[in-house]
C-alpha cells in the first residue's frame, strides 16, 4: 500500500486502475514497499478507483499473482534496522491482470482501512514491538542480576538509581500491555473505544519500545553496545514502531478526530 507519494497516507494510492479490455485491468504506478517482496505467491495492491477528486479511502485493491509478466522489482531491503524485514520497491509499468483478480467492488476499500489495517495490522504492531520493550527489560535485569560485586563489596542492583529505573521500566511495559489488552477487547466485542484503543495502542507501544531500550542501554552500559548484546539491534528495531504506518503522529491524530467525532480521513 505504500508509495513514494503519498508518505503515510497509505488510503490515497497513486497507481492508477484501468480496464485494458474485456475481464482485463492495467495497473501503472509504483509501491515503495512491499512486505515479503519477491518470496510470496501473490500481493495485495492499492489503486485508485476513480480520477483524483475521489474521496479518500475510495481505492480498490487486487490479487497480483508473483509470476505476472511486467512486474519489476527494486533492490533487496537494506536498512540500519528490521534486516528480517523482506521488502522492495515494485514498479508497475502498465502491468495486466485478469479482472477476476479485484477483491470486491471497485473503490469501496475504505472497509480495509476500519476491518484489516485497523484491528489486525495495528494489533500485530502493537505485539511485536511490545514484544522488543519486554525483551530488553529483561535482558536489563538479567544482566543486573549477574553482574559481580564491586570493590566496595556492593552489588550494582543495590543502587537505588539502578532500582527506579528498572522499576520505571517495567510499569512503563506493563501499562502499555494492558492498553494493548483493552484495544484487542474492544475491538473483538465492538465496544465503544476500539478505534481510540486501536490507534493508541501501537502509538503507546512505539513510544514504549524506544524509551525501554533507551533506559536498557543506560543501566547495562558499553557491554550493551558490543556485538554480541542484542540490545543495539532492539534499538534500531524500535525506532522503526514508528515509522511503520500508520506513523505515531498519525495515530494520535486520529485518536483525537475520533474523541472530537470528527472523519477519520482526510484528503
Amino acid at each position: 500500500m505504500s508509495e513514494p507519494s503519498t508518505g503515510g497516507e497509505f488510503w490515497l494510492p497513486q497507481t492508477r486502475m484501468e480496464r485494458s479490455g474485456p475481464g482485463r485491468l492495467r495497473l501503472t504506478g509504483a509501491k515503495s514497499f512491499v512486505t515479503n517482496a519477491a518470496h510470496a505467491d501473490s500481493y495485495v495492491l492499492s489503486a485508485v478507483a476513480s480520477g483524483p477528486d475521489t474521496p479518500p479511502g475510495q481505492f480498490s485493491c487486487t490479487v497480483v499473482d508473483a509470476g505476472t509478466p511486467g512486474l519489476v522489482w527494486g533492490e533487496p531491503w537494506r536498512g540500519f534496522g528490521m534486516r528480517g524485514n523482506a521488502s522492495r520497491a515494485l514498479d508497475l509499468p502498465g502491468v495486466e491482470i485478469p479482472e477476476r483478480c479485484l477483491l470486491g467492488e471497485r473503490g469501496d476499500e475504505i472497509w480495509y482501512v476500519f476491518n484489516v489495517v485497523a484491528p489486525y495490522f495495528l494489533m500485530a504492531m502493537a505485539g511485536t514491538y511490545l514484544g522488543v520493550a519486554a525483551a530488553a527489560l529483561e535482558e536489563t535485569r538479567a544482566h543486573l542480576l549477574q553482574r559481580k560485586r564491586t570493590r566496595s563489596n556492593r552489588h550494582p542492583s543495590g543502587h537505588q538509581v539502578v532500582q527506579h529505573r528498572l522499576g520505571t521500566m517495567w510499569a512503563r511495559v506493563e501499562r502499555t500491555r494492558r492498553l494493548v489488552y483493552h484495544a484487542a477487547t474492544e475491538a473483538d466485542t465492538g465496544g465503544p473505544e476500539a478505534l481510540l484503543g486501536l490507534a493508541s495502542a501501537k502509538a503507546e507501544v512505539a513510544d514504549a519500545a524506544e524509551a525501554t531500550v533507551n533506559d536498557a542501554l543506560t543501566l547495562v552500559g558499553g557491554v550493551g553496545y558490543g556485538e554480541r548484546s542484542p540490545l543495539h539491534r532492539m534499538l534500531r528495531d524500535a525506532r522503526a514502531a514508528h515509522v511503520m504506518s500508520p506513523g505515531t503522529d498519525m495515530l494520535r491524530v486520529w485518536a483525537g478526530r475520533a474523541l472530537l467525532d470528527e472523519p477519520l480521513l482526510e484528503g
